[in-house]
Formats: C-alpha cells, sequence, structure tokens
C-alpha cells in the first residue's frame, strides 16, 4: 500500500458560502468557513494511512490555522476561471515535488461531521487507480483517490463533477461515510450536518450562533 497525501484547497473566506447568505451574515459565513475547514483537518491528520496535509489558501486566517495543525501550506496561484481544481493540482504537483512519487488524496475542506474512521476505511477499500467519493447529492465530489503514484491529480471538482470524475476513469466507491459524503452549501446540508453531529469547532461556531449541535458516535443517521 502506497503512502498517501492530502490535499485541500481554502479560499478567502470572506467570499465564501454565498448559499448561505439568507441564514448567515457575511462574518458568520466566515467563522463556518474556518470552523468547518479545522474540524475536516483534525480529522484528516487523525489518520495514521495519511502521510501529510497541504492546505492551498491565500486567506492568512486558513494558513494560520494548517499551520497550527501541523499541515504545510501553499498560497493559491493565479487561478482564472477555475479557482478550486487548480488550486488542488497546484498542492498536488507540490505534494510530489517534495516527496516524490505518491498516492494522492484531495478533500473537500467543508467536511464538519467527517470521521477519521471514515478516511480511514476509504484508503483501505480504494484498490483503483483512481477512485471518487461522490457527494450526498449524487452529483458532486467529496474526495478524490488517485493510487498511482505517477499519475496526475486531474481534479474536476465543481458542477456535475462525480459525473466528471467517472468520465475521466475513477471508480466510485460504495462505503457508508455519512460524515465524508456531506460537505455544507446550502442551509439544508447545514441542517443535515448538525442532525449528524460535527465536530468540536463547529459546535463552537454555531453554538454562538445560537444553533444548537451535538455530535455523537457511532454515525447512524444515512445521509
Amino acid at each position: 500500500m502506497h503512502t498517501v497525501h492530502a490535499v485541500m484547497a481554502v479560499k478567502h473566506i470572506g467570499r465564501a458560502k454565498s448559499r448561505l447568505a439568507n441564514v448567515l451574515s457575511t462574518e458568520q459565513r466566515a467563522q463556518l468557513v474556518l470552523a468547518m475547514f479545522t474540524d475536516t483537518a483534525v480529522a484528516a491528520t487523525a489518520v495514521p494511512e495519511l502521510s501529510s496535509l497541504t492546505v492551498v489558501t491565500p486567506d492568512p486566517l486558513v494558513a494560520a490555522r494548517a499551520h497550527e495543525l501541523g499541515a504545510h501550506v501553499i498560497d493559491e496561484p493565479p487561478a482564472g476561471a477555475d479557482p478550486l481544481n487548480t488550486a488542488l493540482a497546484a498542492g498536488a504537483a507540490h505534494v510530489r515535488d517534495r516527496h516524490g512519487p505518491t498516492a494522492l488524496l484531495a478533500l473537500q475542506a467543508d467536511l464538519p461531521a467527517l470521521r477519521p474512521s471514515e478516511l480511514a476505511d476509504v484508503l483501505a477499500v480504494a484498490v483503483s487507480a483512481r477512485s471518487v467519493v461522490i457527494d450526498h447529492t449524487g452529483t458532486g465530489t467529496a474526495a478524490l483517490l488517485i493510487r498511482d503514484t505517477t499519475a496526475p491529480l486531474s481534479p474536476r471538482f465543481g458542477a456535475d463533477s462525480a459525473r466528471a470524475h467517472r468520465d475521466d476513469g475513477a471508480v466510485p466507491l460504495l462505503g457508508h461515510w455519512p460524515g465524508l459524503r456531506c460537505d455544507v452549501d446550502t442551509p439544508e446540508d447545514l441542517e443535515l450536518v448538525r442532525t449528524l453531529g460535527v465536530g468540536e469547532f463547529t459546535t463552537s461556531t454555531l453554538r454562538e450562533f445560537g444553533f444548537s449541535s451535538h455530535r455523537s458516535d457511532p454515525v447512524r443517521t444515512v445521509c
């Protein structure tokens, strides 16, 4: 089993999650993005099978938090029309510049209900050269795993990314990983992860906003 290095990308938190504008202010959305990133990174770095986490971001608060968590941080490159995939590809290239040929995991940064055991299970069952974890909507991508240590990451996150990754040869993984599959873009997503139970930082942030959230294990809610 090859060593796996994870890559996450986070844009300026003040510009994120516009679809939550009906329930959260701009400042609250920025706080929530930072909290969800933190819980996602904490879960990822708790997985022994992941050798490192690289975070690509232009945001100084995200960069500082990532450093605190032991992640390697690089600045976001010029992005053009596709900032997320450009950032993830740059992060993947940086990982291989540092570590040589290695397996790669591209992970969404807004998975506040993620459990380390879910990621560990993904790494255990994903044996194909290219695998994808489809999100709870059935159309998006939560994670992309490249086992081929020399193949490019070729991320295709965004609208209908599940189809795009499958068309690029990624094999969908079918495990029960509700926290991994639930990224947060809409008020409905936020309610769903609250039902699943979110991590410490998102819990604290939501309580500050007047939401209640309780994390319980094991997860029994189907996502």
